[in-house]
């Protein structure tokens, strides 16, 4: 699976591709993890969904015609399942059930399979297991059954391994396993359930081959995720979230309670396209909230988003970084109506982002485009290009190529949404409160078309990214056209940036 992570490329230093930094703010607090979060608590979040506290628990008693799994008896889920008809049932009684201790052991389903776990069931891996539920086929259903205690390796998954189609998962507790708790693939449906406490991923929406449509992620609890801090581990590897989307075209990712993952909350990484991402809770994740990557085509509505990216940005502060990694985060994506989807543009709306580290970024990087050996989404192209070897001279430097071998941060509409800081309740001094448009001096390669200040220029004022109709409560910052650019108020709304028309502002903390 190759790996990516958003870089800065600067002038000074064009050979240097070194990791984007988290904007940071000066405080004499260490850069540790905020407590977890007990619960939301303002009336924006009441109905938030609290699954792991209180889990839904699986039928007491056998259903017809299923056939019913023994605890004491290790590797009979296995077993049973191998020498059972596709289309059957598997009712798990109350206890530990246990695969055979061999490291690949695992359950392979049938189509159209169905596990149901009584109350108190638990497929445990004993850190012996690496995958829990794997192979090719299709229309699996898993409820009300705790998995936990698999050791997958990075960047693979313990439930659904093999990121077969049309999985549904409800009611399922994925907990404390290494690596991702859960792949995807087409048509997946995870809903109620509670993935925490993984030691990469609580999802990896990642299929080898092809592309996941149609993904549905729906009031689920994505806690504690990233356990054994990979980007730590691997500096740039880009192998963090709560849940992380690979080449997604149509998912809903709505009602979800996404908080204390270490990393960001969520992050839709290359050639994503038509999510709608609402009415959740994104909350206390030490990165950013959202992460939306080298993607196309989203709305992001009416969730509820605070106290995020507060350790990183402290890390980045002490680096003295300036860039404005923000809480939303959005690196060369924008709307494309030649690519379908329910929308043309990104549009972000409705939202409450209170006492995040910093509010929205739109960054391009100039240096970032197909056949660039600055491009981290290795050997990827944009949905517009087939051919990665058509973007090279002589014909990137002209119609359509100049446009089209480019991720695009464009067609952004931000509008309608609260955002309040007060730097009390952050702890922080400067570089928090920061809303931002901008790209890097573009220097790298040699060949590049896109050199200079062009691309700043073009996400800055003519790519149609549109601040309008917001309200601002605490002492907002703004960047315009690179880090170096900080305005206030009056200058974002005035000529030539012209942004925010009809928004209100009220300076000092928001409270």
């Amino acid at each position: 699976m190759g790996i990516k992570r958003r870089h800065w490329a600067s002038a000074a230093a064009p050979l240097t591709l070194a990791l984007l930094a988290a904007t940071g703010c000066e405080s004499s607090t260490a850069a540790t993890r905020p407590e977890p979060t007990a619960a939301p608590s303002t009336s924006a979040a009441r109905s938030v969904a609290q699954v792991c506290a209180k889990p839904a628990t699986g039928p007491a008693k056998a259903p017809a015609g299923a056939v019913t799994v023994d605890p004491a008896v290790v590797g009979d889920l296995a077993a049973k399942t191998r020498s059972s008809p596709p289309n059957t049932t598997f009712w798990l009684r109350p206890g530990r059930h246990r695969l055979d201790p061999d490291r690949y052991a695992q359950v392979v389903p049938k189509k159209g399979d169905s596990y149901l776990g009584a109350p108190g069931a638990v497929l445990d891996g004993r850190e012996k297991n690496q995958y829990a539920f794997g192979g090719t086929a299709r229309d699996v259903t898993i409820r009300y059954l705790t998995v936990q205690g698999f050791v997958a390796p990075q960047n693979e998954g313990v439930v659904n391994h093999d990121s077969a189609d049309g999985w549904v998962i409800e009611h399922a507790t994925i907990q404390n396993n290494s690596g991702a708790g859960l792949m995807a693939g087409a048509r997946q449906q995870v809903r109620a359930s509670c993935l925490r406490g993984n030691g990469q991923y609580g999802m990896n929406a990642y299929k080898a081959t092809g592309r996941i449509s149609g993904l549905v992620v729906e009031g689920n609890e994505i806690a504690g995720n990233n356990r054994d801090d990979w980007e730590r581990r691997r500096p740039g590897c880009g192998c963090t979230a709560g849940v992380k989307f690979w080449a997604v075209d149509g998912a809903d990712v709505r009602g979800n309670w996404v908080h204390d993952n270490r990393g960001a909350g969520l992050w839709a990484d290359t050639n994503n396209n038509d999510f709608r991402i609402e009415d959740n809770v994104l909350e206390a994740n030490d990165g950013a909230a959202l992460i939306y990557e080298t993607s196309y085509n989203a709305v992001v509505r009416g969730n509820t988003i605070r106290r995020n990216n507060w350790v990183e940005g402290r890390r980045y502060a002490a680096r003295g970084d300036n860039f404005p990694f923000a809480t939303l985060y959005l690196s060369e994506s924008g709307g494309e109506p030649r690519i379908r989807a329910r929308t043309d543009k990104i549009e972000i709306y409705r939202n409450v982002l209170e006492n995040n580290w910093s509010g929205i970024t739109l960054w391009e990087n100039a240096d970032r485009f197909c056949n660039s050996p600055a491009n981290t989404s290795s050997g990827d192209c944009t949905l517009l290009v087939k051919d990665t070897s058509r973007c090279a001279q002589p014909a990137i430097a002209t119609a359509p190529l100049y446009a089209d071998c480019r991720w695009k941060t464009q067609r952004v509409d931000i509008h309608a949404n609260r955002f309040v800081l007060d730097k009390s309740v952050v702890d922080c001094t400067v570089r928090c409160d920061r809303m931002a448009v901008l790209a890097n001096y573009g220097t790298y390669p040699d060949w590049s078309p896109y050199k200079g200040e062009r691309v700043a220029e073009a996400i800055t004022r003519r790519q149609h990214n549109r601040w309008h109709d917001n309200v601002y409560l605490g002492p907002w910052k703004f960047v315009a056209l690179d880090p170096s650019r900080i305005i206030d108020f009056g200058q974002w709304q005035g000529t030539p940036y012209r942004q925010d028309a009809g928004s209100t502002f009220r300076a000092g903390d928001g409270g």
